[in-house]
């Protein structure tokens, strides 16, 4: 979901960390299913947020964005701050319970203890969804329903994938989506079905990828934006990035609104060579590469590196 369709190509492993945490916490290009297809996982709730091991840079970089650019990565309908309180509710509670080393709560203040920073969680003078952003470095997206279907009421969304919080607020599922290929003719009438009839005791997850020339975490301009991909186009392991989003998807219980979480891991492509399975997962994401169709290729703004980018994994595959 936004910036990759909401239920594509996924591993459905148990979700956890690998156990070299500088490569590939998860791995949707290994081949067990294909890139825009439909693939949900069951999510357990003890495993909602991950842990990160650089929390406090990341979250330092999260406060940075929503003071400095608050229009680009938070917004919020009138009357969601109920809804938006549920959320952050959710987020105080899982992380408490499950991070005690790194959260500490005192009353109604959540000190967030790798970065000092200390919240009051009824703060009326702030959204409940920017605190949240301040606790986790997952975005946290709510969509209610209404006439047309659901809808995105409120977000921040500090870490997008070519996807413009501005650009799509306020839009239902299909427009959300309206420029993933074959969203139309295949995904619509699932994921509509999906969102309608998810239990609040069925939360899922899953993964997906995507080539980047850098390993920023902010990137809010649209897919259809100038890339400026690599130096060397016969040389890209040092410059070329694996960019995978870990999303999971839940029904609050209180207000039935759904919950979209979106954490972002970047691995360079030299990764592939510290995994115990590199030369494997380098052989399958360019296997996936070169099966995506015309469309697909420009979804994913590789239509002029695909080939350049296939021969760097090929060469990974092969040992060199």
């Amino acid at each position: 979901m936004f910036g990759s369709p909401v239920f594509g190509s996924m591993n459905l492993a148990t979700p956890s960390l690998s156990p070299d945490a500088a490569s590939f916490a998860h791995t949707p290009f290994d081949g067990s299913r294909k890139a825009f297809s439909v693939g949900l996982a069951p999510l357990d709730l003890d495993e909602w947020i991950e842990p990160d091991p650089r929390l406090a840079a990341h979250l330092l970089e999260r406060e940075q964005l929503i003071r400095g650019k608050r229009d680009v990565v938070l917004r919020e309908e009138p009357g969601t701050r109920e809804v938006q309180r549920e959320a952050l509710q959710l987020v105080v509670d899982h992380v408490v319970a499950r991070y005690p080393t790194l959260y500490r709560l005192e009353g109604r203040r959540l000190t967030v203890l790798a970065t000092g920073r200390s919240f009051d969680l009824d703060d009326e003078s702030e959204a409940p969804l920017a605190i949240a952003g301040h606790i986790v470095t997952d975005d946290l997206l709510i969509l209610t329903p209404g006439e047309a279907g659901y809808r995105l009421v409120a977000a921040v969304l500090c870490f997008p994938s070519a996807w413009s919080l501005a650009d799509r607020f306020g839009q239902t599922l299909d427009g959300l989506h309206e420029a993933v290929p074959g969203y139309q003719s295949k995904l619509a009438r699932v994921m509509n079905r999906i969102f309608e009839n998810l239990k609040v005791d069925q939360p899922v997850w899953r993964v997906n990828w995507s080539i980047y020339p850098d390993d920023q975490l902010h990137h809010p301009e649209s897919k259809e934006r100038p890339r400026a991909w690599f130096d060397d186009p016969a040389n890209l392991a040092p410059e070329a990035f694996v960019r995978v989003e870990r999303q999971t998807l839940r029904r609050m219980p209180e207000s039935g609104a759904m919950l979209f979480t979106v954490r972002i891991h970047v691995d360079p492509f030299t990764s592939f060579r510290r995994h115990p399975e590199g030369r494997t997962l380098a052989a399958s994401l360019r296997e996936q590469i070169l099966g995506l169709d015309a469309d697909q290729l420009a979804y994913k703004a590789l239509t002029e590196h695909r080939d350049a980018i296939a021969a760097v994994l090929e060469r990974i595959a092969g040992g060199d």
